[in-house]
């Protein structure tokens, strides 16, 4: 994009570096985006706070609001300069600084971040000792996929997930507001949400693994192109139950030969037919 390029160059010499480069990453990604098939906005920023987190020089932080306010957040972000006798000293993007006590701020971070998350041992429940141990996470999906990709890369047999439907009644958060039907972004936002985390799901998964996606009307036919193009060769076959409506859990199986998907019968619901077959496969 030659015209973005020359604009860029026109830019005071003093404009952050780290403003500049994410520009060029964006126009880069602009660049890459397919001529046809599923196309969102994967740069939406996904930002994720961990409290708790130490705050330390070169972080990016948020200012929290003053405890027992209410109303709409600021969501600006700021970057940790200097941390010195219980205070924070924070720059913006703008350049503005501002100095905050360390207790009124909290570390953020996004995808693209390098962290090395870690597990926390909390307790165990032993009730058979002869059984199988199983582990519980608890903590931001994303970040837990992350830590299991050091420990359990191409071992795991089967993966359920049940993402938000994002059906537009504010059923589900990002960046720590609730997505509306309003919202114009509302479909870039659930597959940027979605492609990062199926992306480290594919990592975990053997080659003969499954992944089940439990989802709804609002987003499955968004879902199907997502996994075709997640990982690659796939075929999907649909089942509609008699009332016509998309069953509600997906099925994906990796195989050497491609990958294959099934939306399953909820339970206590009829079996449709072979014509219901091939009208969910025409997209019911």
């Amino acid at each position: 994009m030659p015209t973005l390029d020359s604009l860029l160059a026109q830019l005071p010499a003093d404009t952050d570096p780290q403003v500049l480069a994410r520009l060029r990453a964006e126009i880069r990604a602009l660049e890459a985006r397919r001529g046809f098939g599923l196309n969102f906005e994967r740069s939406l920023p996904e930002t994720v706070e961990l409290p708790g987190r130490p705050v330390r020089r070169g972080d990016k932080v948020r200012v929290l609001p003053a405890r027992g306010t209410t109303g709409r957040r600021d969501m600006a972000t700021f970057r940790v300069t200097r941390v010195a006798h219980g205070v924070a000293h924070l720059v913006a993007v703008d350049g503005a600084r501002l100095e905050v006590p360390v207790a009124d701020v909290v570390v953020v971070a996004e995808p693209a971040d390098t962290l090395f998350p870690g597990l926390h041992h909390t307790g165990t429940v032993a009730t058979d000792p002869g059984s199988p141990a199983h582990m519980v996470i608890n903590g931001e999906n994303h970040h837990a996929l992350q830590a299991l990709t050091y420990t359990h890369e191409a071992a795991v047999d089967l993966i359920y997930i049940d993402p938000p439907y994002n059906t537009g009644s504010g059923d589900w958060i990002y960046n720590d507001k609730y997505v509306n039907a309003d919202d114009d972004y509302r479909h870039s936002k659930w597959l940027a949400f979605m492609e990062r985390r199926l992306l480290l799901a594919r990592r975990l998964l053997k080659d003969t693994g499954i992944i089940i996606v439990a989802i709804g009307d609002d987003e499955h036919h968004r879902l199907r192109m997502l996994l075709d193009q997640t990982f690659r060769r796939t075929q999907l076959h649909l089942r509609c139950g008699v009332d016509g409506r998309i069953q509600e859990r997906l099925t994906v199986r990796l195989q050497r030969r491609g990958l294959h998907a099934h939306l399953r019968q909820k339970r206590g619901e009829p079996v449709g037919t072979e014509s219901e077959v091939e009208r969910a496969e025409a997209g019911c």
